[in-house]
């Protein structure tokens, strides 16, 4: 599919890892296969409990003193698909497609973030023709969802500490920090009780979504709480409906686009009406930021069903009215970087209980540690019970960098013109790994991939293979220094 638009074989390992299914946590495929891919090319590997993998080249002849350079990305991808799209992550390839000069996957997420970082390493990996000191390629699992693999990797086993992480999304930009994140769930129990009336679907959908990174800072609507305030707007009319099951959004780290709840109602008539009501005046705030976004409603007959208890029903409608949400805080040395925030990314109903997740972003630690603290009081002051899952710190910025340095030299040779140097509000491994080893020199970039976390994430090809010419840019710089 994409063979006539490489000539670097770049797009040719997309598209084979693309065949693989690599959700986060489904990592042992695309593990054991870059495991084969280092036995075909006869490469020192190593695989780890985590199924993190690291490959090393020995360094082109004559440039062996020059520093080890670590390329390094994440093999996992994040799984969302539109709405009636039947792809199934675990078991099918995904469709690739091209338009111009974009490369996106039909009805779901691409996972350019971060495939693309495999795809570069994979292709420098294979060919001899390039000039480059010794290569570290690692690639780490599940970083989408806490970045386990990260913080499991022993970075004692790695020789380079000029490091080249290749998960950022703007061509042009080169990260040097990031913040630190947090995820924390909470955990309703509902006490089911058995009732009977008519049972209405509630559905909020049609809206952006995107990365709680980088687009957490766009007034994209949280179609979770969304939800939940179409519900508490409900119940403020003294408009009388019992919960069967909420749910919405499938990761914490990604912005929900879709919602939908099941009500049990007495009067259909009298919530239908208000419904209507609640929804206009809503369509409206929404209209600037949501233009797609639909609220609706649909009938499913008369049922006999088990629904929340009343005090837990008063309970979780009081957490989505207080539950902070989006950007917390900008910062006050960086202009227009998000400092901290909050993103409720998944809500899922089972028989007994409900279930919430939530990511927490913020460069500065002490007010990271401030918003778990503020999520568990009010978890637990609702009758939720509190877990935090996993916590990551920030990358700090480096004042000197030589490899910053070197990379900025390069990009103004190839481009003409000076990269924007910047920190970041999405988490990278930067954080972990730098913690563990502050040796390392880091930088990050990427090639320009819109609309990350959502199905409607798109490569850009051209960008790609600029981006591909400046690794090996920097590469061939550090051999003839």
């Amino acid at each position: 599919m994409l063979e006539k638009i490489d000539d670097t074989k770049v797009f040719t390992y997309f598209e084979e890892i693309s065949r693989i299914p690599r959700g986060s946590g489904n990592n042992t495929a695309i593990s054991n296969y870059l495991v084969d891919f280092a036995r075909k090319h006869q490469l020192e590997y190593e695989q780890d409990q985590q199924e993190n993998v690291i490959i090393r080249k020995k360094a082109s002849k004559g440039y062996e003193n020059k520093p080890t350079v670590i390329l390094q990305g994440h093999m996992d991808m994040v799984c969302e698909k539109e709405i009636n799209c039947k792809h199934d992550f675990l078991t099918e390839p995904l469709d690739l497609q091209i338009d111009g000069d974009y490369v996106y996957a039909k009805g779901t997420t691409l996972g350019g973030d971060d495939g693309i970082a495999v795809a570069y390493a994979l292709a420098i990996l294979d060919n001899d023709t390039i000039v480059h000191p010794a290569i570290e390629a690692v690639i780490t699992t599940d970083e989408e969802t806490g970045m386990d693999g990260a913080i499991g990797l022993d970075v004692s086993k790695l020789k380079g500490t000029w490091f080249i992480n290749i998960d950022s999304e703007e061509e042009g930009t080169i990260l040097t920090s990031c913040a630190g994140g947090m995820s924390v769930n909470g955990t309703y129990p509902l006490n089911r009780e058995e009732k009977k009336g008519t049972v209405i679907e509630l559905k909020v959908s049609g809206l952006q979504g995107g990365h709680s990174g980088t687009e957490i800072d766009k007034n994209r609507e949280n179609a979770v709480l969304l939800l939940g305030r179409i519900l508490n707007e409900l119940k403020n009319e003294k408009v009388e409906f019992d919960i069967i099951t909420i749910d919405g959004g499938l990761k914490d780290n990604a912005i929900p686009r879709d919602a939908v709840a099941d009500v049990l109602v007495t009067d259909v008539e009298a919530f239908e009406k208000q419904f209507i009501v609640v929804v206009g005046n809503l369509k409206k705030e929404v209209a600037a930021s949501e233009p797609n976004a639909e609220m609706l409603c649909l009938e499913k007959g008369v049922q006999e069903r088990k629904v929340f208890s009343k005090k837990v029903k008063e309970n979780i409608l009081l957490f989505f009215q207080l539950s902070p949400n989006g950007v917390q805080k900008m910062s006050a040395a960086i202009s227009g970087l998000v400092e901290s925030s909050l993103n409720l990314g998944i809500c899922r109903t089972d028989e007994k209980d409900l279930f919430l997740s939530f990511s927490i972003r913020s460069s500065v630690q002490s007010y990271k540690q401030y918003l778990g603290e503020k999520m568990k009081q009010l978890i637990q002051l609702t009758g939720g019970n509190f877990e935090k899952k996993s916590e990551y710190p920030a990358w700090e910025y480096r004042a000197d960098s030589p490899l910053r340095e070197l990379c900025i030299k390069v990009y103004k040779e190839q481009y003409g013109e000076e990269p924007k140097i910047e920190a970041i509000h999405a988490g990278l491994e930067c954080g972990i790994l730098a913690d563990k080893n502050k040796n390392l020199d880091m930088v990050s970039i990427g090639p320009d991939i819109y609309d990350i976390h959502t199905p409607k994430e798109r490569l850009v090809i051209s960008s790609t293979q600029r981006v591909y010419q400046f690794v090996l840019g920097i590469l061939k710089e550090i051999c003839e220094k």
